[in-house]
């Protein structure tokens, strides 16, 4: 392994390639601090608190922690992975774009386009969603997750959003053609990641207030371990045919 990681700074291609994609990756962790213009930070902050163990948690993970945030990265990738599935369910009952799946690189190009225009349009209509929610939501009688609410506030939520959705996706493609590995997936994992300090900060928290026993925390490190070793089996299986 220590041979692979100096071989890296050995190819002089490579080392541009692995900087590049650090490079970009640090620019999309870095937006995750900048806020979207009329949002009273302190007060989104504790409704996250109070809601973190449900499914607002589990969004916010995925984002890596900007839609807790309500960043300008809020929508995170997802919006290009929901345009990519639909996309592809629509190549299989829309002759159309079967059509343009069968034409090689051409077809792909178009393909990579409406999907592109697909994203925009979700993280539009998820945006607004987001706007009118945050609105609504109060943590007590006196304070506002939003300050002013609006007309004003949802065009710039909307804008802010989408254009944050978009420069990510770019940031994505700009990984997979100039850098290494799949850009979409690095900066999922990259959102993922940046929760794991936290998380296990939190597990020996509560160990050490005796919220969860030492055997239960054993447990869930295990369980962990093994359910990334069955997902790398997987992924790496292979069947050898012989061929004569």
């Amino acid at each position: 392994m220590l041979k692979s990681i100096r071989n890296i700074w050995d190819i002089p291609d490579l080392r541009k390639r692995v900087l590049f994609t650090l490079g970009l990756l640090a620019v999309y962790r870095l937006g995750g601090h900048i806020t979207t213009p009329g949002i009273n930070a302190k007060a989104l902050i504790d409704f996250f608190e109070q809601n973190r163990s449900n499914w607002f948690g589990l969004v916010d993970m995925f984002s890596g922690g900007n839609l807790a945030k309500v960043t300008i990265f809020a929508l995170g990738i997802m919006p290009y992975i929901s345009s990519s599935i639909i996309l592809q369910l629509l190549t299989v009952v829309w002759p159309f774009l079967e059509k343009l799946s069968k034409e090689g690189e051409l077809g792909r190009r178009k393909i990579t386009q409406y999907t592109r225009y697909g994203t925009v349009l979700l993280s539009v209509v998820q945006s607004l969603g987001i706007a009118v929610y945050l609105e609504r939501m109060t943590v007590s009688d006196k304070f506002q997750i939003v300050e002013h609410p609006g007309i004003a506030f949802k065009l710039m939520t909307v804008l802010s959003l989408t254009t944050g959705t978009a420069f990510i996706m770019w940031l994505g493609e700009q990984i997979t053609e100039r850098g290494v590995g799949n850009g979409m997936s690095l900066i999922i994992f990259a959102g993922i990641v940046v929760g794991f300090p936290r998380g296990l900060i939190d597990t020996f928290q509560k160990v050490a207030t005796r919220d969860i026993s030492l055997f239960s925390a054993i447990l869930l490190v295990a369980m962990m371990l093994l359910v990334v070793a069955v997902i790398v089996f997987v992924e790496r299986g292979q069947r050898r045919i012989t061929v004569q």
